[in-house]
């Protein structure tokens, strides 16, 4: 596979330069499928991750392009140990040896580049790095221009044939890089969760997909007005509007910066009648400690109760794929429409094809009572796919004003 390289003790192995990371300004410099260009700060730095699982001595070099006669000092830094380099352009591709290293154990390596030259200079335009020697044998790296971390999903149980009614959700984030999205009460029509948007802003998002071509469409334009779904209401503050590009529906957030650490408690409620269902988003504010709408939209061509729980993690950019997203979920309810409660202790995990062999620093876990999900970062920790995980019941079902949290 392009993306699992192994190669032998004395094989080169490319890794492209469209891979690597810039820090700490993700967009401090041009990447694309050509390389990286346009790195004229030294205060960004360029990094590559990597499992590599022989521990031992390897050679590492850097191919790149300089102008001609032009000038190009850069520092390789692996794990502790560095070495410097002087290049004179030839306008031409050339792989600039930076010597051997040594690699004292298996695990996730980084090689951070970082430029010498003054402020404004051009570093050149990178093209891959290079590396061969015995521990470079087996070595695993992403070699996809896709940067972004591995989405992973928990997937939630219930009884068969049970007429859900509300599913409650507790979020946690614990690492949270701007472009992260943590989902805690997804379900077969749509999602709810919070959002990083940038560095200055946050959102909560409650989402519900159309019906028919809006389960497909990237426009939707393209869905007729009997597949769309409606706005009925929205609380205070609350932008609603349009979304497509992944299937297309009604799209609802609030802008709130809501705190790292702190848990989010979100409750999805649907009322089945006829041929469509009626779903609404509540979330707990936890400065005015009360239960807010975010929205509600009817969906058409639907009438069946609350299906298909899941909750994931996702890096939605890319730029910084390579930092850690963690959060805890939990406790998980149900209430079903004859008043019942049950709560959910069983999971199991999945993830995105970027999981599958290009990505594989992706993992689900149990602690402190609650279900974890952990993407990016170069960390270890593995979990096969389709995995189940077990948490300790909390045995309290949530206190709700449900007559309270009605649509009129």
């Amino acid at each position: 596979m392009a993306s699992l390289l192994s190669i032998g003790a004395r094989a080169e192995t490319r890794i492209p330069a469209f891979t690597a990371y810039l820090d700490p300004d993700s967009h401090g410099a041009k990447v694309s499928k050509e390389g990286i260009g346009g790195w004229t700060n030294p205060k960004i730095t360029v990094s590559w991750f990597g499992e590599i699982k022989t521990a031992g001595k390897l050679r590492a070099a850097v191919a790149l392009r300089v102008a001609k006669d032009r000038e190009t000092r850069l520092r390789l830094t692996v794990g502790e140990q560095s070495r410097e380099a002087n290049v004179r352009g030839t306008g031409e591709t050339q792989t600039v040896d930076f010597g051997e290293f040594s690699i004292a154990k298996a695990g996730y390596t980084r090689f951070q580049l970082t430029s010498l030259n003054p402020a404004g200079a051009d570093a050149g335009e990178l093209d891959a790095l290079v590396l061969d020697g015995p521990a470079a044998a087996s070595a695993h790296f992403n070699l996809e221009p896709r940067r972004n971390a591995a989405s992973v999903h928990l997937s939630y149980s219930t009884p068969k044939d049970a007429q859900v009614e509300l599913f409650y959700n507790e979020v946690v984030g614990v690492a949270d890089p701007v472009a992260t999205y943590y989902m805690a009460c997804g379900f077969s029509r749509g999602y709810f969760g919070m959002q990083v948007n940038s560095p200055t802003e946050r959102r909560i998002i409650f989402s519900v997909w159309d019906s028919g071509a809006g389960q497909t469409a990237k426009d939707r334009g393209a869905v007729s007005d009997e597949n769309r779904v409606k706005l009925l209401a929205k609380g205070e503050g609350v932008v609603a509007s349009d979304f497509g590009n992944e299937g297309t529906g009604g799209h609802s957030h609030l802008v709130h910066p809501w705190k790292t650490g702190q848990p989010q408690r979100f409750v999805v409620t649907a009322k089945a009648e006829g041929e469509h269902t009626d779903y609404s988003g509540w979330w707990f504010e936890p400065e005015q400690r009360k239960w807010t709408l975010i929205a509600s939209f009817r969906a058409p061509k639907d009438g069946k109760w609350l299906r298909g729980l899941y909750s994931f993690n996702e890096d939605f950019d890319g730029a910084n794929g390579h930092l850690l997203r963690m959060a805890f979920f939990g406790p998980q309810w149900i209430r079903t429409t004859d008043g019942k409660w049950q709560e959910i202790t069983e999971a199991s995990f999945s993830h995105d094809g970027t999981g599958k062999e290009d990505r594989l620093d992706r993992f689900m876990d149990v602690s402190l009572g609650h279900f974890f999900l952990s993407n990016g970062g170069f960390v270890p920790g593995f979990t096969p796919f389709g995995q189940k995980f077990t948490r300790p019941p909390s045995s309290q079902p949530p206190a709700l004003p449900l007559a309270e949290m009605q649509v009129k």
